[in-house]
Formats: C-alpha cells, structure tokens, sequence
C-alpha cells in the first residue's frame, strides 16, 4: 500500500507531466502548421517528439539510453514495433523517433485538445478499432506513404498498455505484419525496458531515472506471404523482444526513489547481484588456484 506522502509525491509529478505534455503538443499545432507552410509536414512528429523528450526529461529527471541508433536512421522504410506500457512511452519515443516517422493512434485522441489537434496536423493514422474496414483503409494508406516517400511507421505492437510490473508483454496484434508483408519492409523491434520502476499507476511509482531502448536488427518480410507464415512472424518477434527484455534490457534504473519500487524489481535486482557475486567469485585467482590443484590432484591419482 502506497504511503500518504508516496501519493503526494505521484500526483505532483503526474500534474507536472501531463501539463509539460499539453504544452509540448500545444508546441507541435505550431510547428506542424509551419512546416506544412514551408512544405516540410513530413518532420513534425519528429520535431514535436523531440520537445517532449527534453522538456519532460530535464523537469522530471528523467533520461533515455539509446543503444543501437544506427538501425533507426538506417531502415526507412520500415514498421517499427515496440511495447506499450505507460504514458511515458511517449516520452522514449521522443529520444528515438527518427525523422520522417509516423505513429498510430486511437481515433478517439483526435479529439483531445492540443494533443489531438497536433495529431490531426502531423497526419497521425487513427484508427477506429470498433470499424475494422476504416482501420484496414486507413493503414493501407499509410503503408503507401511509408513506401512510396521512404518513411516508416512506429506501431504499438501490443495494441495497448500492459501497465505489467513483471519482464513481459501482452500478445501482440497482427496489424503491423500484415502491413510490413504487404509492403515487402522490415520490421524493426525495439525494446523499452520495464518502466515500472520510474512510473506506474497502481502503486503510485514516479522516480527519476534512466529507462533503456534497445533497437533490434530488421527482420525482412519479403518471403512472408500466408497468413499462417504472418502468424509466425508476430510470435517471433514477441518471443525474440520478450528475450532481449529478460536477458539484456531488464527493468529502467531509478536514479533517485521519490516513492517506491515494485517488488518484482527488487527480486530481479537481488538475483542479478547473486549472479554476479556468483560469476566474481569463480573468475577470482583464489578459485582459480583451488580450481589448478584440484586438477592436479585428479590427474595423480589417475596415474596411480
């Protein structure tokens, strides 16, 4: 149970962010009716995604490890596929969205002010998940887009937030394979790791710290075809990103604990301190001496 103060601390910051995040978006109505002036529309997102990166990061203490940034300037075009948690994916994306980008969005977004307008501007694809046909129509334009002017498209893969604690993800949706197999481009992965230690709903988390990106290498569509081979590739990646997050990306270091931290982080956190201890403790010269004579040992008695 979160304390008293715990929750003060939440909703401050929680006030802050979501009144930095207007601001940002009421910044990207600006930018994107400049650039479609001056003809360049296609750089809005990106420049916007930007503002909320460094903005939001410098208030709240809050930074982005990118690792693999080559992969993002290099792909295009290409469907990017990441997890969804929390509302602070917005945020990691602003450090690694590259220019040119385009996201997906729930149409009912489009009317939220500033950040709906903004997305109206910045041509964001909604989506309207109770009418599959307009959601079908819409992404195939998008798919011409992305290919015709070289671009790519960042998608949700899971389709919504997991909100999860725990190194996981939700099943993935099969939209962005369907699209990628369409287009014949790859699909990119990139891993954010488990946000929970920074900021979670449910137990009022809201720390300063450092939360990983990993960018994973493309994963070509061109011989994908069926639906059955679609079904496959979905679960390759989930399976392929759920890896990386278990073995590599893990949990976002809390750099300063304002409230708290999930259990299952400290669990994680105690066996990979055992582990290292653990491989320390084999690696010493000590071990390695006691490890020499025991051989040797061994190898007499075996000439006996």
């Amino acid at each position: 149970m979160p304390s008293l103060i715990s929750k003060i601390i939440f909703y401050t910051k929680q006030i802050i962010n979501i009144t930095l995040f207007s601001f940002c978006a009421l910044y990207g109505v600006v930018v994107s009716i400049v650039l479609k002036i001056i003809g360049k529309p296609r750089y809005a997102q990106w420049a916007t995604a930007r503002c909320w990166y460094y903005v939001i990061g410098w208030v709240l203490g809050l930074r982005v490890k990118l690792i693999n940034e080559h992969i993002l300037k290099e792909s295009s075009p290409c469907i990017f596929v990441s997890n969804h948690q929390s509302s602070l994916d917005i945020f990691m994306i602003g450090r690694a969205f590259p220019p040119g980008c385009t996201v997906t969005s729930k149409k009912s977004l489009k009317y939220v002010p500033f950040l709906g307008w903004f997305m109206y501007l910045s041509d964001t694809l909604f989506l309207d998940r109770k009418n599959r046909t307009s959601s079908v129509q819409t992404l195939n334009k998008g798919l011409a887009k992305v290919v015709n002017e070289k671009r790519s498209l960042w998608i949700f893969a899971e389709g919504t937030r997991s909100k999860t604690t725990e190194l996981t993800m939700l099943p993935f949706k099969k939209g962005a394979f369907y699209l990628a197999s369409e287009g014949k481009i790859p699909i990119v992965p990139v891993v954010f790791s488990n946000t929970s230690t920074i900021m979670n709903d449910k137990l009022k988390i809201f720390n300063r710290g450092e939360i990983i990106v990993k960018v994973l290498d493309p994963i070509p569509t061109v011989n994908i075809t069926t639906k059955e081979q679609i079904d496959e590739l979905s679960v390759k990646v989930r399976d392929l990103m759920v890896k990386e997050l278990k073995e590599n990306v893990g949990y976002s270091i809390p750099t300063s604990v304002d409230t708290s931290l999930p259990k299952e982080y400290l669990e994680w956190k105690k066996a990979k301190s055992a582990a290292t201890i653990s491989a320390t403790k084999s690696n010493s010269p000590v071990n390695s001496e006691a490890t020499s004579i025991e051989e040797n040992e061994t190898t007499s008695l075996l000439r006996k």
